[in-house]
């Protein structure tokens, strides 16, 4: 046979190609070597009773098909019936083969050899590398021969082919070389050659992609190849990506997890697939590996980036352990597993997972020890922020033991400690213990105790000076702190901030700062919105320090769409409006305070807001604020100065009839406007607040209806007043609000008005008729309190449910 490559040979099946790559030889072939059943080259050659030679393996499946088919046992050649089945070895025969198989392999193999370069044809290739696939096939010690010709590197120099088939079926030839051979595999761990079958991976989809997973995973199974592997940039993250793809080959999606499996003996590896998704393997070190690795591990996990998701797993798989770790003796070990229980405590799933666990113990343990078993500084701040972490979850704090004798976060001595802590320690801590605070007085089931303890304590002057802090995050954390703290001690609260330290300037300086609406300045203005309404003194510094001015400035900007922070809009709105409006709680008797109003039109602007946001608040605060300025009205309006009657008028009295004034407002009987003495009548308000009283929110109804009422109290002309609620059709939802008897506040409200609006006799006639009117009458007549009960039987007089005997019996008063 000539020596080159049959050119008949085609790619086909694997048993095609091992049936001719079987009868390809250099040497001639001997009839003595072919095996009359299988037409190949015998490996292990015997002899039958009759004296002929057969392949081991042929013969043996003929006979036990003999047996199995009841068949007579026969020679396959000769057919004539044998009467043994016993075969014998034919040594010589089997050793002559084996050396021409040899120098044939070798010859073949030089071939491959020769064909195996970039510069050979792509047939040649192809061929060369299934001859290689064969051989190593053939037998498992044929891979040493192939390892020991040098032909290993040859292949891989296949993969930086430009032919997709030439790199696909050398990355399939290497699989097979390797496969089960430590020796051939540790020919990886040199060069490049790893990175480049990472790169192969890029090809989504494709057969090479495929091939190129498959080989990884059989070198993943070398422990040496382990850490190479993971050294390669990216090789890890494909992986993960592979491993967890809906649309990847189900073959490469298992082939790829178990690569990762594998890899996962090199702590490199774990970190690098911790960061890229994979943090099982991460976590079950934790659990289950030497104290050196939980370690490693464990401080690593506090610096890796989680979504919130994760940290919820990270707990729940985790957090026992890391709690343990954190009463360790051992300080860094404890510094490990406090800052990985920082990492997983800052989401509100998982830090409740962590309470479960018993993480609040050991934490306020490590707070507050001295002495030689405390923390240092730095790891006292991550306790402190854990701390802040787990109580910002809303968890019910006053029902969790932390201490000796039944002591919870909130009892007294706790939170006495903490504010000690607050007042000894740096700002970093001060910061997170102020945030722990926060979160206590957040909840109105342990406020009272927060507050309690701050009152004996005595702390109070000291919390508020926070609000003067050059660190931005401590001022933000005092002032949410004060601000929870505020309806339970709004007025301690308001006699220190209106000090002379200065506190009250400082939060009027963080809410003055144009730079977009920040969490600070939404604070700070929440803080002094929750403060006593009614405190005129913190209203005339206000006034004295122009706080009311800036507010305004700042409200024209919001309502003109001109400022950016839309995260704190909401709460930054309903403070300046809340703020605002304490200005009309002082109006009689405080000259400044009116021109204020006057000068920016209060009146107007809090008219326009009450339909310029659907925020319940900013409604409810400024029909209070309206109502304030209402009440004013009657005291601010200008009476006509009526001429002194003449000389004609005095001798005659049919002389004496004063002259008519037009242009008096109805209700005040005097020259009123909008702007200089705040009637309703003007700017539509009375139809706005009208609009607010079949509003789903009581606090707003009641509001808006208090200022309906202004227009009905003593001093004005009630009878005027009620028609000015009739030409805004404002009758029929007054009653309803009387009906529907909401709340107390409401029920009280609405029998006061609907008393005065009855006293309108064509009304009263109206409403007699309706039925559900005089219940809801009798129902107040009979069990609301005092005076609402008289104010019920006056309003039941005007529509003759009950008698009226003042007209039949003196006033015996």
């Amino acid at each position: 046979m000539a020596e080159s490559w049959d050119g008949s040979f085609d790619s086909g099946s694997l048993s095609d190609e091992s049936y001719q790559f079987g009868r390809m030889h250099i040497e001639p072939i001997y009839d003595a070597f072919v095996c009359p059943l299988t037409k190949q080259v015998m490996c292990d050659p015997v002899t039958i009773e009759n004296g002929q030679t057969f392949d081991r393996e042929a013969i043996e499946k003929w006979f036990k098909e003999c047996k199995e088919s009841g068949r007579k046992l026969v020679c396959p050649l000769t057919l004539r019936e044998l009467r043994s089945t016993e075969l014998n070895s034919s040594l010589a025969l089997r050793n002559t083969i084996e050396e021409w198989s040899a120098r044939n392999d070798a010859a073949q193999l030089d071939m491959a050899r020769r064909s195996l370069n970039l510069g050979s044809s792509e047939s040649d290739i192809m061929r060369s590398l299934k001859y290689v696939q064969y051989f190593c096939k053939s037998s498992r010690s044929n891979k040493h021969i192939v390892h020991n010709a040098e032909l290993i590197p040859m292949i891989i120099d296949m993969l930086k082919s430009s032919s997709r088939k030439v790199r696909c079926k050398a990355l399939e030839t290497l699989r097979i070389v390797v496969e089960e051979d430590s020796d051939n595999k540790e020919i990886f761990a040199q060069g490049d050659t790893v990175r480049t079958i990472v790169k192969l991976f890029s090809h989504e989809l494709s057969k090479e992609r495929e091939e190129a997973v498959s080989l990884l995973y059989e070198l993943s199974k070398s422990e040496v190849l382990c850490e190479k592997i993971g050294s390669v940039n990216g090789a890890i993250l494909i992986l993960v990506g592979m491993a967890t793809s809906k649309s990847e080959n189900i073959l490469t999606v298992e082939k790829a997890d178990k690569t990762l499996e594998n890899l996962e003996r090199c702590e490199n590896n774990v970190r690098q697939m911790a960061e890229n998704g994979r943090l099982q393997p991460l976590l079950t070190q934790i659990l289950e590996g030497p104290p050196e690795t939980k370690l490693s591990l464990a401080a690593f996990l506090g610096d890796l980036a989680l979504n919130n998701d994760v940290k919820v797993l990270v707990a729940k798989t985790v957090g026992s352990s890391l709690i343990s770790l954190m009463k360790s003796g051992n300080m860094q070990t404890r510094e490990a597993a406090l800052k990985a229980l920082n990492q997983i405590s800052s989401y509100e799933a998982s830090a409740k997972v962590l309470i479960d666990d018993g993480i609040l113990p050991p934490l306020v343990k490590d707070l507050f020890t001295v002495g030689a078993n405390q923390l240092p500084m730095r790891l006292k701040e991550i306790s402190a922020t854990i701390l802040a972490n787990v109580v910002m979850s809303g968890y019910d704090f006053d029902s969790i033991m932390v201490g000796s004798g039944h002591q919870t976060l909130v009892s007294e001595d706790i939170v006495h400690n903490l504010l000690h802590l607050i007042s000894n320690t740096g700002p970093a801590i001060e910061c997170k213990l102020l945030q722990v605070l926060v979160g206590l007085t957040s909840s109105p089931t342990t406020v009272v105790n927060v507050v309690s303890a701050i009152k004996s304590s005595g702390a109070t002057i000291s919390l508020v000076q926070f609000v003067e802090a050059p660190q931005k995050d401590l001022r933000v954390a005092s002032i949410k702190l004060l601000q929870n703290l505020s309806p339970h001690m709004g007025q301690e609260l308001a006699d220190a901030v209106r000090g002379t330290v200065g506190q009250l300037g400082s939060l009027i300086k963080i809410i003055s700062e144009d730079v977009g609406i920040t969490d600070e300045q939404a604070a700070a203005i929440g803080l002094l919105a929750e403060l006593p309404e009614r405190d005129v003194g913190l209203t005339r510094q206000m006034l004295d320090e122009g706080a009311f001015q800036l507010i305004i400035s700042r409200l024209v900007k919001i309502r003109r769409g001109e400022t950016r922070g839309a995260r704190f809009v909401t709460p930054f709105l309903e403070g300046l409006v809340s703020v605002l409006a304490r200005v009309t709680f002082i109006l009689a008797g405080e000259p400044d305070a009116i021109a204020l109003c006057r000068e920016h039109n209060l009146a107007a602007q809090f008219i326009e807001l009450l339909q310029f946001t659907a925020l319940d608040k900013v409604q409810m605060v400024s029909a209070t604020a309206l109502e304030n300025l209402s009440l004013e009205s009657k005291n601010l309006t200008k009476l006509p100065e009526l001429p002194p009657p003449g000389f004609c008028a005095s001798v005659f009295p049919c002389f004496s009839k004063q002259p008519v004034i037009t242009g008096l407002c109805r209700v005040h009987r005097g020259t009123c406007s909008l702007k200089d003495t705040f009637c309703l009548l003007e700017g539509q308000a009375v139809e706005k607040l009208v609009a607010l009283l079949d509003h789903t929110n009581e606090k707003v109804v009641e509001a808006a209806l208090a200022a309906l009422s202004t227009l009905l109290e003593d001093g004005v002309d009630v009878e005027q007043g009620v028609l000015v609620l009739c030409d805004a059709q404002g009758i029929k939802p007054i009653l309803d609000v009387l009906l529907e008897k909401r709340n107390e506040n409401l029920w009280r409200r609405g029998v006061w008005v609907v008393e005065r609006i009855l006293r309108t006799d064509e009304i009263a006639y109206e409403v007699s008729g309706d039925p559900n009117v005089s219940t809801a009458l009798v129902d107040a007549f009979q069990h609301a309190d005092y005076r609402t009960r008289q104010i019920a039987e006056r309003a039941l007089k005007h529509i003759d449910k009950i008698p009226n005997f003042s007209g039949i019996f003196p006033n015996m008063g």
